[in-house]
């Protein structure tokens, strides 16, 4: 059944006030899965507590105040709904779409980062806070779904080797443990040999004499990044 909305003011009151203003957030982070316990792209929703939609999960995210900058208020929204504090907090994109909202015209300037296992465990959960798999999301609210989609496109398209595995891994990591989170990223298996061989060649990625102890077999080289920290070179974030 289509739901229905209803505002205070007229239709022509609504066509004459100007847009509003909103900040939304997406976050990924890796997670193994369920089934394979591979890591597998994640991304924390809040379910909406009133209409338009209410019931239904939506991006954190929330009205920008007239005090704030625009990072300000993604990094204030973010953490009074997940308790997540991304070292990188980066600008998307602006959708301004006529019909977001059924109520008002919104426009959502949307960021987005990459936070390590350790720091997405910190987030808060509870009933209106969860994780879910970037792959398996159903209905969101307004265009999230169109949101979110956006974010994976830009990141499979524009984020290198390193930089994903200084985002999602932390400081040290294994060449394997790389391709783990590219093969995550773009949701399909690659060549282990060529992609060992592409990343060795990439000057951000530097030896560090150390090996990852722990497993039953020779243990791997870890490697770091040394490249320019940011989801993308081309980004700036807007004051």
């Amino acid at each position: 059944m289509k739901r229905m909305y209803y505002s205070s003011a007229n239709v022509s009151e609504r066509q004459a006030a100007p847009p509003s203003l909103a900040i939304s957030t997406v976050i990924f982070a890796l997670r193994p899965s369920e089934t394979s316990g591979r890591p597998t792209l994640w991304l924390p929703l809040v379910r909406r507590i009133r209409e338009p939609f209410r019931g239904l999960w939506a991006l954190p995210g929330g009205p920008l105040s007239h005090d704030e900058s625009l990072q300000d208020a993604a990094a204030r929204n973010l953490q009074e709904t997940t308790g997540l504090a991304p070292r990188y907090l980066e600008q998307l994109y602006a959708f301004g779409g006529l019909h977001r909202s059924p109520t008002q015209r919104v426009v959502s300037i949307v960021y987005w980062a990459l936070v390590q296992p350790t720091e997405a465990a910190l987030a808060d959960e509870s009933e209106n806070v969860r994780w879910f798999r970037a792959d398996r999301l159903g209905d969101l609210a307004f265009d999230h779904n169109a949101i979110v989609d956006y974010a994976l496109w830009r990141l499979r398209n524009k984020l290198a080797y390193g930089s994903v595995a200084y985002h999602l891994l932390g400081e040290y990591f294994t060449l394997a443990q790389v391709r783990e989170v590219y093969e995550a990223v773009l949701d399909r298996q690659l060549d282990p040999a060529n992609f060992r061989r592409q990343l060795k060649s990439t000057p951000e990625i530097e030896e560090t004499g150390e090996y990852l102890q722990g497993g039953k077999h020779r243990p791997p080289r870890l490697y770091r990044y040394t490249g320019r920290p940011g989801l993308d070179p081309d980004n700036r974030s807007t004051p």
